[in-house]
């Protein structure tokens, strides 16, 4: 790997956000319909990150605002494993 191929910081913190999005969805108690809507939708951010950084980042935003809000309306939200 050539040392200009690095991540920028941003690049890296998206990275990670995603990867964390990726885990959230992975281990959510929801129904296998909802869990592929979701998968779907994350994917999309993937997608949207190749081309424009600030938009994919506002949308992950977004995004992790609603598996919040599913999770506290979830009825066993405090048994939520924090995944591996």
């Amino acid at each position: 790997m050539a040392a200009d191929d690095r991540l920028t910081r941003s690049e890296d913190e998206l990275a990670w956000r995603l990867r964390e999005a990726h885990r959230r969805v992975r281990v959510l108690p929801v129904s296998l319909t909802q869990r592929e809507r979701l998968s779907r939708r994350l994917l999309s951010i993937c997608d949207v990150a190749k081309r424009d950084l600030s938009h994919a980042a506002g949308r992950l935003d977004l995004f992790l605002l609603d598996l919040d809000a599913l999770v506290s309306d979830t009825p066993s939200a405090g048994n939520i494993a924090e995944g591996d």
